[in-house]
């Protein structure tokens, strides 16, 4: 069944939607709601007290989640809860740390290389240099 939109168009389409994915998780205390909640459904004043920012900043970091159906809000009384619409989140959060950890350990390793350097003597380390970037002898113009 063809919906008459060119393959490109929905291509772009398909990007744009994740990328505005990815744009919605663009924030520290989203994420770090994301996280909390991967615990299991989590209140309001929960969220308050393990985030530390305003009732107002997380109102509206809270709204932007719903909107996006990757949380779902249910009230209890007077309350209101909270919670991951989906394992998938779990998964992308658990991944992200993964590849988080992956780079900022070769950040590390490389960092250390630039501190062994002989007291920071201004050589480029070993590991970084490749052959076409070695120096070469200038040769002086013939006189």
């Amino acid at each position: 069944m063809t919906t008459g939109v060119p393959p490109g168009r929905r291509l772009g389409e398909l990007y744009q939607a994740k990328a505005e994915l990815f744009r919605m998780l663009g924030h520290p205390v989203r994420i770090r709601v994301l996280e909390l909640l991967q615990a299991g459904p989590t209140p309001v004043r929960g969220l308050l007290a393990e985030l530390g920012v305003e009732p107002s900043s997380l109102s509206q970091q809270l709204a932007v989640l719903r909107r996006s159906g990757i949380i779902t809000a249910t009230r209890e009384g007077s309350t209101v809860v909270y919670a991951l619409a989906g394992g998938d989140v779990a998964d992308l959060l658990r991944t992200a740390r993964r590849i988080l950890t992956g780079v900022l350990s070769d950040r590390n390793l490389l960092l250390a290389e630039l501190r062994a350097d002989n007291g920071g003597s201004g050589a480029v380390p070993e590991s970084l240099r490749s052959p076409a970037a070695e120096p070469r002898a200038v040769q002086a113009p013939a006189p």
